[in-house]
């Protein structure tokens, strides 16, 4: 048999919840039970992916403190995570013990929201541990409230070693209606790896350039052919290659909030309206003067000298701009 432990809170020295599942362990495991804990606060970046591991589990439980408000924003990562990523046909065979202690007001109100969590997901239930420590120290050093701990890991091994039942609710059914995915439908080892590419930043990072690229490229297609965005054709008509030149321009237009991107690299040039990431020289202009400078009535160095138009960056580049582009 194997239990999987989740623990929410941040892993404070003082936190009741760490004893109680420790005690939780030690109980378990001299029950041959196979016990792992994971603490989502180590984890946070990698939640998406922590759904997988249910399938190796026969039981979990899923343990939080209360500081102020509600289970926490790991908890309720993980939670989210087993909706989007998780096998609900395993999860409806797992059982779940909630363990939520306390030092401020609405312990049991966050039990619940643990307990209807799990419900929605379609699992089987275990009773819980819900309490307010006042005084972390005294708790712990209460015969009284370790026999309770240990009974209750007891409890939590007879079920699922029993493999005990329990009685339906209205949230099965509202998990078969109201809650049906509206996405496509993916099979869990796709959504095992869906989780593991949303947890990956560089992947999700590439991904959104690529998007953004591709946005911007067919917005610059949709503009030259209506004849909205003009900038673009005439920046990209007066481009006069320089060799051995590299560089790359952000160009907002302030009072449209449009920003045109020049992305220049020997005779091959990139130029469409989106945003780049560290472009070497950032110019903050209006349509106007942009309109006086890509019809050659005035220059960009002259516009920057006049206060124009402002920019920051490597100004060699910007020197450059006048004789890269002959309006």
């Amino acid at each position: 048999m194997r239990v999987n432990i989740y623990y929410g809170g941040r892993g404070l020295i003082e936190d009741p919840t760490i004893y109680v599942m420790n005690k939780m362990i030690e109980v378990l495991e001299e029950l041959r039970v196979e016990v792992t804990k994971y603490n989502l606060y180590e984890d946070k970046n990698s939640i998406t992916v922590l759904p997988k591991t249910l399938k190796e589990a026969d039981g979990i439980i899923l343990a939080t403190n209360l500081e102020w408000w509600g289970i926490g924003g790991y908890m309720q990562q993980f939670l989210d995570a087993c909706w989007l990523y998780g096998d609900k046909e395993h999860i409806s065979k797992l059982y779940m013990m909630p363990i939520v202690m306390s030092n401020t007001y609405g312990e049991r109100e966050t039990q619940l929201s643990l307990v209807r969590a799990w419900e929605v997901l379609g699992g089987i239930l275990c009773e819980g541990i819900c309490a307010y420590v006042a005084d972390h120290v005294e708790f712990e050093t209460n015969p009284a409230y370790k026999l309770i701990i240990e009974k209750k890991a007891e409890a939590l091994y007879r079920s699922i070693s029993q493999k005990q039942k329990g009685f339906p609710s209205s949230c099965s059914a509202i998990n078969r209606s109201v809650l049906r995915s509206k996405s496509i439908e993916l099979t869990p080892q796709e959504s095992e790896q869906l989780s593991m590419y949303v947890s990956d930043d560089t992947y999700v990072k590439k991904q959104k350039e690529d998007i953004e690229e591709l946005a911007s490229m067919f917005k610059e297609i949709l503009g030259e052919s209506n004849n909205s965005e003009p900038f673009i054709k005439k920046i990209k008509d007066s481009f006069n290659p320089l060799q051995g030149f590299a560089g790359s321009f952000e160009i907002t237009l302030s009072d449209d909030n449009k920003v045109i991107v020049i992305d220049i690299k020997d005779e091959n040039i990139k130029c469409y309206y989106g945003n780049m990431e560290d472009a070497d020289v950032l110019i903050k202009t209006t349509n106007s003067i942009m309109d006086n400078i890509v019809k050659g009535r005035t220059t960009l160095q002259k516009s920057f000298m006049t206060g124009e138009l402002s920019a920051k960056g490597n100004f060699a580049l910007l020197r450059n701009f006048d004789s890269v582009f002959r309006f």
